[in-house]
């Protein structure tokens, strides 16, 4: 049994449209493919030798795999945040959260003003940086509020801060969380978006809270909580699963911030049970952004700091690295992608071969190396969860596949 799991998300980071792409317009979409075939090889030794070039259309390594490496496909009828998230602890979401792809309906933003005390400017699906440029000066000399959603299903709050405190802006939130989004109108989340500067030069803060729906069904770390497992969560994991399950959360300024949390609290705090970690820029900056460039160079800074967070791990440590949906920065709008993620894992008591012997050349010439554990291909992210639940000897869910005996083998 591992004494510590630690799961690291990075947000977006896809690997090749799914099998059912079609059904959502993603087809040929490829997160990290289109990165590399636009801006260049992705310097990211670290994540080659765990194995991420064997399941994504990047560039081999020169080193030998040290660790396990797989691809996931999404049961949920989402690509959305939420639905990732949930399936990774055991709750796919098999009836789709209501979205609105002209704007909310009358009724609903009437019970907004009347719940709330705040008229409105937006309404409308929109990039979150591109209304704010062009609604934030009206909504200075107005205050009111900038409602928007997007492809998914989130009821967007952007405030300046100097306009309406963060406070305010949380109250309204919370408002909108539990008298508005409510019945047919339960979105996935709430999301405040404070913002600061002035016209033209408008810029969004760290300052940014997510309010989910309630889950409809225990998840994997309640579990782990009835069994007085230590449960961890840093960045915006609490917001994603309404803070149900969690013992203690973390909210986090940015990926660095997060990576940083990791081997600070591994040598403090955490001595047993689950840390889950959600790293938000990928999407957020990056990949709604369609900023190839940006999300490249937070590949390798996310590299980086994973080269150093590895020495640390200890032989009844098990790290996990993985993705929620895709968000191809090339691909058209700027909504999230329906792609397989990554399944990557590692233990420095693996004990897994240490020199490069095994090697083949691909149909492209380049140099592969075959060692490390394949995981295959998985069909539900729940497989996450069922092998955190084996791990730790609790019950097995109805969903998912655990691997963790491969990881023993």
């Amino acid at each position: 049994m591992y004494k510590r799991i630690i799961l690291l998300v990075m947000d977006s980071v896809g690997i090749g449209h799914a099998s059912d792409a079609s059904n959502f317009g993603d087809e040929g979409s490829n997160t990290l493919g289109h990165i590399e075939s636009v801006a260049g090889p992705i310097h990211c030794p670290t994540l080659k030798q765990l194995g991420l070039a064997h399941i994504a259309d990047i560039s081999c390594g020169e080193s030998p795999i040290i660790g396990a490496f797989g691809r996931m496909e999404e049961l949920s009828t989402g690509k959305d945040t939420t639905s990732g998230h949930w399936e990774m602890m055991g709750h796919p979401v098999t009836v789709p959260f209501p979205t609105f792809y002209e704007g909310f309906p009358k009724e609903l933003m009437d019970t907004f003003i009347k719940k709330t005390g705040y008229e409105f400017l937006g309404n409308e699906v929109a990039s979150g940086t591109e209304i704010i440029e062009r609604l934030g000066e009206e909504h200075i000399k107005t205050g009111k509020p900038i409602i928007y959603t997007s492809a998914d299903s989130v009821f967007q709050i952007a405030a300046h801060e100097d306009v309406i405190p963060l406070d305010e802006l949380y109250r309204i939130c919370q408002v909108t969380r539990d008298k508005v989004c409510v019945g047919e109108y339960y979105v996935g989340r709430i999301i405040a978006r404070p913002f600061i500067g002035k016209p033209g030069h408008f810029v969004r803060t760290s300052n940014r809270h997510d309010y989910s729906r309630m889950p409809e069904q225990r998840m994997v770390q309640q579990e782990l909580q009835v069994a007085h497992i230590p449960t961890v969560a840093v960045g915006k994991i609490g917001d994603i699963y309404a803070h149900v399950g969690w013992d203690k959360s973390y909210p986090t300024k940015s990926n660095a911030h997060g990576m940083n949390m990791v081997p600070y609290l591994m040598g403090s705090t955490f001595e047993r049970g689950l840390m889950m970690v959600n790293l938000v820029e990928f999407d957020s900056l990056y990949g709604h952004r369609r900023n190839v460039e940006g999300y490249k160079r937070a590949i390798e800074d996310f590299d980086y700091q994973l080269s150093g967070l590895l020495p640390l791990l200890k032989d009844d440590d098990l790290l996990l690295i993985t993705a929620d949906h895709g968000n191809d920065p090339t691909w058209t709008g700027t909504d999230h992608t329906r792609e397989r993620v990554p399944l990557l894992a590692y233990s420095p008591s693996m004990n897994l071969p240490s020199k490069l012997e095994d090697t083949h050349k691909s149909s492209d010439g380049r140099t592969a190396i075959t060692e490390g554990v394949d995981l295959g291909s998985r069909h539900s992210f729940a497989d996450i969860g069922q092998t955190i639940l084996e791990n730790f000897g609790l019950p097995a869910y109805p969903v998912g596949t655990s691997f963790l005996q491969q990881l023993k083998n």
